[in-house]
């Protein structure tokens, strides 16, 4: 780790805004995830975008866009974000979306393959072709027109979308977490 959590008394009255405002959001939206540390400091990417809020906050408002404007199905998101941790190896962002994948319904099995970089089988149409398109754009490929036409006809025009953005915010995630060496929170925490 590069960069060492904010406790929450250290931060100026903008930046405490900010953190609180996260705190709050991710405690109603992502409990069953460990984002806090014992003094109340906020865990994974978020330390760095707070350490560096003129970065960090407008990242923050993109990534709560594709959260509060998401129309895709949260198995097709998490197969999304899951393909995409795996292809950075961000042990944060796996750490939690493992545990979101499985609250929303993923298999275990499923979700361990495609954290180990896999292609699972028994997906449904939709997650096949979202981790498809996520293996592709983090492979640095242009999306075949076959595989474009068959994304549009599954998940819609504004579903496709809504996935090349899922799929190039959390890359901003897993980088960041990578550059700063953002590790998981202990299991036996």
């Amino acid at each position: 780790m590069r960069i060492k959590p904010l406790p929450p008394d250290t931060l100026t009255p903008e930046i405490r805004f900010v953190h609180d405002e996260i705190a709050g959001l991710i405690g109603r939206s992502q409990s069953q995830v460990n984002m806090l540390d014992p003094s109340g400091a906020l865990l994974g990417p978020f330390a760095p975008m707070l350490h560096y809020p003129q970065f960090g906050i407008p990242a923050l408002s993109f990534l709560r866009t594709l959260d509060t404007q998401s129309t895709l199905a949260k198995t097709v998101r998490e197969v999304a974000i899951l393909t995409v941790g795996s292809a950075f190896g961000a042990r944060f962002e796996l750490y939690a979306h493992e545990i979101m994948a499985e609250a929303f319904g993923l298999s275990p099995g499923t979700i361990a393959t495609l954290a180990a970089g896999g292609h699972p089988h028994g997906l449904n149409e939709a997650e096949n072709i979202a981790h498809v398109i996520a293996c592709a754009l983090v492979s640095g490929h242009i999306i075949p027109d076959s595989t474009y036409k068959q994304a549009v006809d599954l998940l819609g025009q504004d579903g496709v979308a809504e996935l090349f953005f899922l799929i190039g915010g959390y890359c901003l995630i897993a980088m960041i977490l990578n550059g700063f060496d953002m590790p998981a929170p202990d299991n036996n925490e």
